[in-house]
């Protein structure tokens, strides 16, 4: 069957445009691209279209925008589309008539070695736990979220100062090249898939569930290196945040952006304790920490606009 079959795309996040271009670019037939209807962003409310839809556009596709996937009249338009194959990137989770609708199944593509960091935020969540690797994988889709038969993976390291938006861009990349050459084996009949149990890193799973605003507060009385890993996890999104009192001002909730664990020679001044904030020489921010204090390179205040710690010491001063 390969490039003949007729495959259905879907796809919201910006994580599924490479792949979504990749597949038509290696000749791949895509009858038509789910994604989430356009929402109301910025200060008119104006509809705005997902990349994904945009791309699709472009590409000549039709896009299918189902409200609610169970609908009857959407699954009577992928009945009539003859469906063999389903492709699901950085979607939401499907009802099993859509799923199960495509003849030969649907394939996801999932940003990390599965059976690890099953869920929802797998990239911010690797990061946070210290991950020296990650990946992504192609599996088999089935109801149990994330728990399909595993096609195919392809792993990369993470860079020790590596953020979650970096590290969301390379795996982008490298998931669409793994993408199309596990559709290609696959419509081929040239790929077994195999049980994650099957796999080494099937014990001691670690989950990616989602990412929630209290998710996201920073807890100082932790390692630098902890602090370094979960700053860095949320960054750019959905980022770390904490109450802090900085110079003479009053206490306020600070974004933090990034921060910079290797401190060792910076003197704590005496009488202070776990998540108070001291300078040096006016220029440089920190924040005690359980085993000494790390340096807020980046933040942003209430209203202002992320800046580094020598200028929202400036502004405070003037």
């Amino acid at each position: 069957m390969s490039k003949d079959a007729r495959i259905v795309f879907m796809g919201t996040a910006d994580f599924a445009v490479p792949s979504l271009e990749a597949l038509v670019k290696s000749g791949h037939q895509i009858v038509a691209v789910v994604t989430m209807p356009d929402k109301p962003m910025g200060r008119g409310h104006k509809l705005r279209p997902s990349n994904v839809k945009l791309k699709a556009l472009e590409l000549g596709i039709e896009v299918l925008q189902p409200i609610k996937l169970s609908a009857p009249e959407f699954i009577d338009k992928l009945q009539s589309l003859h469906v063999d194959l389903g492709i699901v990137v950085a979607f939401r989770m499907l009802p099993k008539e859509v799923w199960s609708l495509p003849k030969m199944g649907t394939i996801n593509l999932h940003s990390s070695l599965l059976p690890q960091f099953r869920g929802a935020a797998p990239i911010n969540r690797a990061i946070m736990c210290g991950e020296k690797e990650t990946g992504v994988s192609c599996f088999v889709l089935k109801h149990e979220i994330d728990m399909g038969d595993v096609l195919q993976q392809k792993s990369t390291l993470i860079g020790k100062d590596e953020n979650a938006g970096e590290l969301h861009d390379r795996l982008m990349m490298i998931g669409a090249d793994l993408l199309v050459d596990t559709v290609d084996k696959y419509l081929a009949g040239d790929i077994v898939a195999k049980p994650q149990s099957d796999f080494e890193n099937s014990t001691n799973l670690k989950p990616a569930p989602k990412i929630f605003k209290e998710d996201c507060k920073i807890d100082w009385s932790q390692t630098r290196s902890q602090l370094h890993n979960f700053v860095r996890g949320l960054s750019p999104y959905p980022l770390a945040w904490s109450d802090l009192k900085i110079l003479a001002s009053d206490m306020q909730t600070y974004k933090i952006f990034e921060i910079d664990p290797n401190v060792e020679d910076v003197q704590i001044p005496d009488g202070l304790g776990v998540g108070e904030c001291f300078t040096v020489r006016n220029k440089q921010l920190f924040v005690i920490c359980q085993d000494g204090a790390v340096r807020l390179l980046r933040l942003q205040a209430p209203g202002k606009k992320p800046m580094k710690d020598i200028d929202l010491l400036n502004g405070m001063r003037n």
